[in-house]
């Protein structure tokens, strides 16, 4: 699996790196199909708490899964995308199985 992390207008720490790594190599337990993983870290324009913006593409046979996550931390975000994601791989496991 090729992993690709954009921390765009910002320089993530490798603490942070290390933690998205770790956390998108997880998703390969739930498929082994994936092909490559492209993850974008944003800090949102609005200055509220929760502004921190982290947005997962997994390139997978039956087509691309995406999914975009806002919270506090980037590491919360990180977490929320990646659980959205083991639910659409899930998933399209099912349909290409025709469950």
């Amino acid at each position: 699996m090729n992993i690709q992390v954009h921390s765009v207008k910002f320089d993530a720490d490798k603490k942070l790196l290390d933690f998205v790594d770790a956390k998108v190599k997880k998703l390969g337990q739930y498929s082994s199909d994936i092909i490559s993983v492209e993850v974008f870290l944003r800090l949102s324009k609005d200055q509220e708490m929760e502004n921190k913006l982290a947005e997962i593409k997994v390139e997978y046979p039956g087509g691309p899964l995406f999914a975009k996550k806002q919270s506090k931390s980037f590491e919360e975000s990180i977490d929320n995308v990646i659980d959205a994601l083991k639910k659409q791989i899930t998933k399209q496991k099912e349909k290409m199985r025709g469950i």
